[in-house]
């Protein structure tokens, strides 16, 4: 069997990659859940600014709206660099979704976008060899 008649199974075979697209999925509908959630309590719009302030009303809120900051900001010039190290196809979607989703969506989807590439990538070398 060559490799090419075998790669689509190895596709279906990485748990890993499975596990970042449930993780992006979980990563919407958790948050959007909140988001909903604050809507409901809120008014009939997202109101950003309150959202910004209720994130940062006591050192607990402080200290995950922090440590998300900090974190997504790494994450993100990671993911740009990484995205042009393997000459990745559709970071701005992943960064539009981090944006207008969630980066709890967003983050994951590149995780599974990346393994996809480095699958094709394996693929590819393997043919070549």
């Amino acid at each position: 069997m060559s490799p090419s008649a075998s790669a689509p199974a190895a596709n279906n075979k990485n748990p890993l990659a499975w596990l970042y697209l449930t993780l992006a999925i979980a990563g919407a509908v958790l948050t959007w859940q909140a988001n909903l959630a604050f809507i409901q309590a809120h008014g009939t719009a997202f109101d950003l600014a309150l959202f910004v302030r209720l994130a940062n009303a006591n050192p607990a809120a402080q200290s995950l709206s922090r440590d998300l900051a900090v974190a997504a900001t790494a994450f993100t010039v990671w993911m740009v660099a990484e995205s042009r190290r393997l000459t990745m196809k559709g970071l701005p979607w992943v960064l539009l979704i981090c944006v207008t989703i969630a980066f709890a969506c967003g983050g994951p989807l590149f995780l599974y976008l990346r393994e996809r590439r480095l699958m094709e990538m394996a693929r590819t070398a393997g043919g070549l060899a």
